[in-house]
């Protein structure tokens, strides 16, 4: 998925001395996945990353589960969760499974007061709303409304926002890393031309910020679904450089190519990201069908192999009704879903589309959170039919 890349002040070869000024090596750390077979990246800090004088007591940090399994439509209105001072308080996860943890994140305030780093997943925030930086060890990447950011697992990271109003949704990857996917890649993993992504929409970090600076610097680690607070003897941003290929980036949904067809194109082509278990597609501005008979809306379909979630961000959607900014729909295997009363005949003609959203296709059932029981919509099972068809007691 990534390219070579390089920040600050790296030696010649690796695995050999690399003396500071004073004569004094740089301690090199190997960032890497797979034990030593897949991607990584080579660190040279001011002092070893291994200098612990603290390990605080482990609080319980893992998804609470309200409904194991599932076999209904539902919808949640996430924009009914409040949000928290405290960056992962306001963490709050809704659909979990042993691959995949979907989240919304509402943080009132910059993480200043403690570092985070998740040992456990992969990491993907989709940034609904605000703007800001995000601060990690391998450098800084500035972020904005839109922007996908990937987190590898093991990066150090604080956000710092620019803004009061943030809110962002946030996908773990368990079982391996998000890359985009193998049709977009030729054979040395360079995107296609008929990709809709390319090299040039990918940002990484900006600036190598580089503390020396000796102290008691709190690192919450999660791993096995317990947060675990490290006090680092030194600040864990002492980085001088780096190079590899393991390291942060970020995507703009904005950016993203919609490809289009003379009849209505399946989900397959608005995917942007692959992970072990599931997939991440855009939903973006785009043309509709202009087959002369074409019917805009999508078919019927059922989910035999997948749970489908979509996270509604903007605009119209046309397939849907009673839509709200921020909402997530879940449909799970086995039951058909598809277009609302009225939306094909209300689709037939029109000539594009301004919606925008995020979905996610997991391969294996996802479990219900006490948190997302709390704003669920409850008879979003019901949408579909007409007011005449609907039961006299569900109003």
């Amino acid at each position: 998925m990534l390219f070579y890349h390089r920040m600050g002040k790296v030696p010649p070869k690796r695995h050999i001395q690399f003396r500071k000024p004073d004569g004094s090596l740089y301690a090199e750390q190997l960032f890497s996945t797979r034990g030593f077979d897949g991607p990584y990246s080579l660190i040279y800090h001011h002092h070893p990353p291994t200098k612990v004088i603290k390990i605080d007591p482990p609080r319980e940090f893992c998804p609470e589960i309200a409904v194991d399994v599932n076999m209904q439509h539902r919808a949640f209105r996430t924009f009914q969760i409040e949000g928290a001072d405290d960056f992962l308080e306001s963490r709050v996860p809704l659909l979990t499974n042993s691959d995949i943890t979907i989240s919304v994140v509402v943080p009132r305030r910059s993480m200043t007061d403690y570092f985070f780093k998740n040992a456990d997943a992969d990491e993907l925030y989709f940034v609904h709303r605000g703007r800001g930086v995000l601060k990690t060890f391998l450098g800084n990447l500035p972020f904005r409304e839109g922007d996908y950011l990937v987190v590898p697992r093991g990066t150090i990271y604080q956000f710092e926002f620019d803004t009061d109003d943030v809110r962002m949704l946030l996908i773990e990857a368990y079982q391996g890393a998000f890359t985009f996917p193998e049709r977009y890649r030729n054979e040395v993993g360079q995107l296609l031309e008929h990709s809709p992504i390319y090299e040039r929409d990918i940002r990484v970090p900006e600036e190598l910020e580089t503390y020396d600076r000796k102290g008691d610097f709190l690192v919450y680690i999660l791993r096995g679904g317990k947060l675990w607070g490290y006090h680092l003897l030194y600040h864990p941003f002492d980085v001088v450089g780096w190079d590899g290929y393991w390291y942060p980036i970020a995507l703009s949904i904005h950016d993203f190519m919609p490809i289009v067809g003379k009849v209505h194109q399946p989900p397959p082509v608005h995917q942007t990201f692959d992970a072990p278990g599931f997939v991440v597609c855009s939903f973006v501005p785009r043309l509709y069908d202009w087959h002369e008979l074409a019917i805009p809306a999508p078919y019927n379909h059922s989910n035999i192999d997948y749970d489908e979630i979509l996270y509604y961000v903007a605009g119209e959607f046309m397939s849907r009704k009673h839509v709200e900014e921020g909402m997530i729909t879940l449909h799970p295997r086995g039951i058909p879903h598809g277009p609302h009363p009225g939306a094909v005949e209300r689709s037939i003609g029109a000539k594009e589309t301004n919606e925008l959203a995020v979905m996610i296709d997991t391969w294996n059932p996802l479990s219900i959170t006490r948190q997302a029981l709390a704003v669920e919509v409850k008879d979003y099972y019901l949408s579909w039919l007409t007011d005449e068809e609907r039961p006299s007691d569900s109003a």
